[in-house]
C-alpha cells in the first residue's frame, strides 16, 4: 500500500478492517482476543514520514518514529517538552518502531479492557459495566471519568502536544480536515467505547505544532513507580512565557490522571497574569484537579497530581518558591 487515498478507500469500504502501523498496539490486542478485524491495511509504506518547518509551525508526518522526532534539531533545541516526553515514554527499541500517529492512537492500558475474560467493560462491551470501579485501579484516571469507565490514556507525547496547541491532520473519503488535539479525544466517562473523533476509514496523516513565542520555556515531568519505562502515575507538560517574575502566558497538560490527554484551562487561568510563586503554583494545581472522580485505588492521585504540577511549574519558571 503506497497511496493515502488508496488506503483510505480500501478501509472505508470494509467495516471490519483496521489500519496497521507502529504504536497502536493493534497486534497486542488481537493476540489477547480483544480486537478481531477481518482485514488489516498496512500503511507503513505511505509517504507520511518526516519533519518539516515553515511559518505555520513544525509539521510531523504520522509515520515519523518517536526516535526520529526526538532527534530532530528543532525539537531538541526549541521544544524540550516534546523531546522529554518522547524519551521518557519508551525505550530506544520501541522509539525506533513506534510512530507518532500510532502513539496518539494507542488504546487504553486498562487491565480489564485488555482481558476478554472480564465481562464488564464498557469500553469493550458498551452497557456491561466497569470492573475497574470495583477492583484494583491504581493505574487509572480521575479526570474525565465516571462510574461508566475510569480507563487512563497512556501517551506521554500527547500530553506535551495538547500543551503546545498541536493540531492533528486527518484524511478520509470526504477529504482532509484538521482538528485541535484538545478536541480529538473523547472522555471515557461519557462514551467509553468511542475514544476519538476519527470516522471509519479516516487516517491520521500528521501533526502540526504551531510556533511558540521566542521567550517560551517548556518542560515535562513524569512521576512513576520505578525509574524505567513505566506508565505515568502523574505527569505534567508546562509551557510558560515569563515577563520578569510575571507569568504572561501559561499552558498546562496533565497525564497519568485523565481519560484523555488533559489540558487544564483552570490551572492556566490561575497562572496567567500572576507573579510566579509557590503559592500561585499550588493554587493552580488545586484548580487542575477540581471535579476529580476517584475510587479507593485512585484517590492518592489527587494529591500526587498537584505535587507533580507544582514541581513542573517550579522547574520551568526557574525555581520560584
Amino acid at each position: 500500500m503506497t497511496g493515502v487515498d488508496e488506503a483510505v478507500n480500501l478501509l472505508a469500504a470494509d467495516p471490519s478492517a483496521s489500519y496497521l502501523a507502529g504504536g497502536t498496539t493493534q497486534l497486542d490486542l488481537m493476540k489477547d482476543g480483544v480486537l478481531g478485524p477481518e482485514r488489516l491495511v498496512d500503511i507503513t509504506r505511505l509517504p507520511l514520514r518526516g519533519v518539516t518547518r515553515d511559518a505555520d509551525g513544525l509539521h510531523i508526518g504520522a509515520l515519523t518514529t518517536m526516535e526520529e522526532l526526538a532527534a530532530d534539531p528543532v525539537v531538541a533545541g526549541e521544544l524540550p517538552v516534546v523531546r522529554e516526553a518522547l524519551l521518557l515514554g519508551a525505550s530506544a527499541q520501541l522509539r525506533n518502531m513506534a510512530t507518532i500517529g500510532g502513539n496518539l492512537l494507542q488504546r487504553a492500558r486498562c487491565r480489564y479492557f485488555r482481558d476478554p475474560t472480564v465481562p464488564d467493560c464498557n469500553k469493550r462491551e458498551p452497557g456491561s459495566g466497569c470492573a475497574a470501579v470495583r477492583n484494583t485501579a491504581r493505574m487509572h484516571a480521575i479526570l474525565g471519568v465516571s462510574e461508566r469507565c475510569i480507563a487512563l490514556h497512556a501517551s506521554d507525547l500527547a500530553v506535551a502536544l495538547v500543551a503546545l496547541d498541536a493540531v492533528v491532520r486527518l484524511h478520509g473519503t470526504s477529504g482532509s480536515r484538521s482538528v485541535p488535539l484538545t478536541q480529538f479525544y473523547r472522555e471515557a466517562g461519557t462514551s467509553p467505547d468511542v475514544e476519538n473523533v476519527l470516522l471509519h476509514g479516516e487516517l491520521i496523516t500528521g501533526v502540526t505544532i504551531p510556533p511558540l513565542p521566542a521567550e517560551a520555556a517548556t518542560g515535562y515531568l513524569k512521576v512513576r513507580d520505578r525509574a524505567s519505562y513505566e506508565f505515568a502515575l502523574a505527569s505534567a507538560a508546562v509551557v510558560l512565557v515569563m515577563r520578569d517574575d510575571v507569568i504572561a502566558q501559561a499552558r498546562v497538560g496533565l497525564g497519568g490522571i485523565g481519560s484523555k490527554p488533559w489540558r487544564s484551562l483552570e490551572a492556566e487561568q490561575v497562572l496567567t497574569g500572576a507573579a510566579a510563586s509557590g503559592e500561585i503554583f499550588r493554587e493552580a494545581a488545586a484548580a487542575a484537579v477540581q471535579g476529580a472522580w476517584t475510587v479507593p485505588g485512585t484517590a492518592f492521585k489527587v494529591e500526587l497530581a498537584q505535587r507533580t504540577l507544582v514541581r513542573a511549574l517550579r522547574n520551568v519558571s526557574g525555581g520560584a518558591r
